[in-house]
């Protein structure tokens, strides 16, 4: 049985090369690809038509997805805080109840991860792409209480 991925196009850029003859037009688009159960991938797909850029973007992120802690509520189980470019992130884990509360790109990641209860804050740049890039860096630094607790050398 083959797992069901969840799509979100976070951005979608136009970019215009100036020629002889006019303008040449090519896009790139932002995609976050996750199972809604802990795995999620990122990537940028870049082509000259739209709908390519979306399918080039889809497959990166196929490729590149990782597993990211998330506790029985549905949360993170720790607080953090990452910078990437000029976009800073935090991310708080929340009770039950509270949903997603996150801007655009922030929410796009975090549903496509699975995670039910958190809030976030974007400080700094609001460039989707730096902020993409620093909401995977923070899930990738998440630990789960085993980890936490073998680091430090002592038993559950």
């Amino acid at each position: 049985m083959e797992k069901v991925l969840q799509e979100y196009v976070v951005k979608i850029g136009r970019v215009a090369k100036v020629v002889k003859g006019g303008r040449r037009f090519r896009f790139n688009a932002l995609v976050v690809v996750g199972d809604s159960n802990g795995q999620v991938g990122i990537a940028l797909g870049k082509s000259k038509e739209v709908s390519e850029a979306i399918k080039k973007a889809v497959e990166k992120a196929k490729k590149d997805m990782f597993r990211v802690p998330i506790t029985k509520d549905g949360s993170i189980p720790h607080i953090v805080q990452v910078k990437k470019g000029a976009g800073v992130v935090l991310l708080k884990p929340a009770k039950p109840g509270t949903g997603v509360i996150a801007g655009n790109t922030a929410r796009a990641v975090l549903e496509a991860c699975g995670i039910k209860n958190i809030v976030t804050k974007s400080i700094g740049s609001n460039n989707p792409f730096n902020l993409a890039g620093a909401i995977i860096e923070a899930l990738k630094s998440l630990k789960n209480r085993e980890e936490i607790l073998q680091g430090r050398g002592l038993k559950q």
